[in-house]
């Protein structure tokens, strides 16, 4: 990987011979576990201004009808959480001259909270191009990391790492975009920043000994500076010190270009209440499903409606696996989202897609019959992955994936796809394979999950939308056959040989820090976690990720190695998870020596109540949460009063401490037993995670967000209407 500094430019040809699709990167880190971005990408022409609305893409715009643009979402990471995004630069439009990849704090956040920040630039066979970090940031609360840009006909990356005060607001300001601004909910705040113009952190004026000319307007981001096609270096080093030392031009809407941004009108006397939407809402309308079914026409309820896709009893695995292989493949080519969702992290470019089964091909004596191949073509090229498919919790057989490397390579195939109810981890991959450094073609190895799979329907049907209704009504029926007990298709269920044993040794007392077993039980909680994440994600329409703490610069084994002297030092498993836009962080506790499953939320108390009508308030926001809540008031440095909701109920005044002290918050707790038996109840277990993790979501995350004080998130674009050309 090449590392690049700021200001440093580097054409990706002279990187990649296959450069025209990348995947970027960016990633940080926060020992808290609060801290948290948005990424966009704006198009810009050579004057360096958008060409109109549909030139930037954030979280309510993700995604380029032409494919040349995709944001794939956060995925986990060891230390916090990577936003990536798809670029197909060869469908990028020619009068676009630049690709800005931008990234926004949000509800008073800035970048200097966060650590690790960084941006990476991949291939389509996912082999890192180039990496640029940013260690200084500071008060910043929006972030310009990078730059693709077109010079003589390549494509080239600048590492910008410039800051900016004024958040999103500013950034997108000063590229032409109108942002509609919400009302101001803050007390004494001044007048929202951004509507005159961003000014980056490192464009100030001119200092004691610099010249006044070379602290001049930004020049176009676009492109190269110097008229001289031969003068590539000298042309790019003047646009690298221009980057570092302008301030750009202020872009003022008028008011009838702000009121047509903005939201309809509240009511007279009402508040606005801003809202930090995460659905799609572009010009053309999507088609989404309502969660209830509709009314039957059934005479009883044992009825079944007929099914697209039926379920019945298989006589073998293999038979699970054809049945699951032909259903997937055949959705994916038939909804254009749904496919180029599941492949567009893996570079494959949007464009028309083929899927094909049980196909033959030849390797050495006898021929080998990988599960499925998806084919797509976009402008003449041509896209192809090889697919491996397990269900039932069947694992990877490492010689046989290494088979179908071996056959991609020789082909020219760009990829090998594998399918499974288990979750990849970093640092600990599935199927160990070799791969033979002196082949030119490069071919990658990815894996999807069935528990995947079934999030990005379930994203698409329920909340972003898909193109028409036959298309939603085919993810449907995909979903159904997914969730279906007998498909084998329900995703990580088995928490593995070593834990019965870690299980009993805890009981027994018998289990010594340094036991690999611990360490395989702390890797299937780490998947089980993340396949919590994706399934709440689908069912709110929100990202759901497991925080991480990690120590920086720490990795995976040795961290995985700690958590598990810990289990058996205190005999708990336990994680933290963030729904974004959420304020609160929720805890997943598993004690195995007393068999009870805690999940629990703090909540910060708001500012300037009295002790008393907090309390009373929080009782009555938690009206319909579930008697057997354990409230627990938080002071400043311990733990103070508690109880559970059924006694706390007459008497509010027992969660106020009697020293007067402080009250800062309220931890809110349910427990949930975990069984008692043993035996082979690994997937007992799962379920038992599942059941407390639903019950505490619905029951009193949902409640107490009316509780939680909200800031006014100010300067972000506004569902459906972000910006204004």
């Amino acid at each position: 990987m090449h590392e690049m500094s700021k200001g440093a430019n580097i054409g990706l040809a002279s990187l990649s011979d296959d450069a025209g699709s990348v995947v970027v990167g960016l990633s940080w880190s926060s020992t808290t576990g609060d801290g948290d971005a948005d990424v966009s990408v704006l198009l810009v022409d050579g004057d360096g201004k958008v060409r109109g609305d549909a030139d930037f893409y954030f979280y309510n715009h993700p995604a380029a009808e032409d494919g040349s643009v995709q944001l794939l979402g956060k995925v986990p990471t060891e230390n916090g959480s990577e936003d990536r995004i798809s670029l197909d630069l060869t469908a990028i439009p020619e009068d676009v001259a630049t690709v800005v990849v931008a990234a926004s704090q949000y509800g008073g956040g800035c970048f200097g909270d966060l650590n690790d920040l960084r941006m990476t630039v991949t291939d389509r066979s996912g082999e890192a191009l180039l990496g640029f970090s940013i260690p200084d940031a500071t008060i910043e609360t929006a972030f310009i990391f990078g730059e693709l840009y077109r010079r003589n006909q390549e494509w080239k990356f600048r590492a910008v790492g410039q800051g900016y005060e004024t958040g999103l607001s500013g950034l997108a300001t000063d590229f032409g975009i109108t942002v509609d601004e919400g009302e101001d909910e803050g007390e004494g705040e001044d007048e929202v920043p951004g509507l005159s113009g961003a000014v980056p952190l490192s464009a100030t004026a001119a200092g004691p000994g610099e010249d006044a000319d070379e602290a001049r307007p930004r020049p176009p981001a676009s492109a190269d500076t110097d008229a001289d096609a031969d003068a590539d270096a000298d042309a790019d080093a003047a646009d690298d010190a221009a980057v570092r030392t302008l301030i750009p031009i202020p872009t003022q809407p008028t008011d009838s270009t702000t009121r047509a941004a903005g939201p309809a009108p509240s009511p007279a006397g009402e508040t606005p209440r801003p809202t930090r939407s995460r659905g799609t809402r572009t010009a053309k309308k999507k088609v989404t499903l309502p969660k209830a079914p509709k009314k039957s026409l059934a005479e009883n309820d044992s009825w079944k409606p007929a099914r697209l896709f039926p379920v019945p009893s298989y006589k073998s695995d293999r038979e699970r696996e054809v049945r699951a292989t032909s259903v997937l493949l055949s959705v994916m080519a038939e909804v254009p989202e749904f496919g180029r969702r599941l492949t567009a992290g893996f570079g494959a470019p949007a464009g028309r897609m083929q899927t094909f089964t049980e196909v033959s091909l030849p390797h050495g004596d006898s021929p080998k019959r990988p599960d499925g191949v998806i084919r797509t073509e976009r402008a003449g090229k041509l896209w192809t992955a090889l697919v491996e498919t397990k269900t039932n919790g069947n694992p990877l057989k490492s010689e046989q994936v290494q088979n179908y490397m071996d056959i991609a390579a020789r082909r020219g195939y760009e990829a090998v796809i594998t399918l499974s109810n288990d979750v990849a981890l970093e640092g600990t991959p599935l199927v160990e394979v070799k791969t033979d450094g002196r082949r030119k073609h490069k071919v990658s190895l990815w894996h999807l999950s069935w528990a995947e799979v079934a999030h990005q329907a379930q994203m698409l049907i329920r909340h972003e939308g898909v193109g028409n209704a036959a298309h939603a009504w085919l993810l449907q029926e995909l979903l159904h056959y997914l969730q279906h007990e007998n498909s084998g298709c329900h995703g990580f269920q088995n928490m593995g040989p070593s834990w019965v044993p870690v299980r009993n040794g805890i009981d027994s007392e018998t289990l010594c820090e340094g036991d690999p077993r611990a360490v395989e039980v702390v890797e299937s909680w780490e998947r089980l976690i993340r396949q919590v994440c994706l399934r709440l994600g689908g069912e709110l329409g929100q990202k759901a990720l497991p925080v991480q703490r990690a120590r920086r610069g720490s990795d995976p084994k040795s961290r995985r190695t700690e958590l598990a002297d810990r289990l058996c030092e205190e005999g708990k498993l336990s994680a933290e998870l963030r729904v974004d836009g959420a304020q609160s962080i929720l805890s997943i506790t598993a004690d195995l020596r007393t068999g009870k499953i805690r999940t629990s939320i703090d909540v910060p108390a708001p500012d300037g109540g009295y002790p008393l009508s907090v309390a009373k308030r929080l009782l009555r926001v938690l009206d319909d949460a579930p008697a057997d809540l354990h409230v627990e008031t938080l002071l400043e440095g311990r733990s103070g009063p508690r109880g559970t909701l059924e006694r706390l109920r007459p008497e509010p005044g027992d969660l106020l401490p009697k020293d007067g002290m402080d009250i800062t918050g309220f931890r809110l707790s349910l427990f949930k037993g975990m069984g008692s038996s043993r035996g082979s109840t690994e997937s007992g277990f799962i379920r038992s995670i599942d059941e407390a993790v639903d019950r505490f979501y619905g029951s009193v995350v949902a409640q107490v967000s009316q509780f939680e004080q909200r800031r006014p998130v100010r300067g972000r674009p506004v569902a459906g209407s972000a910006v204004a050309g």
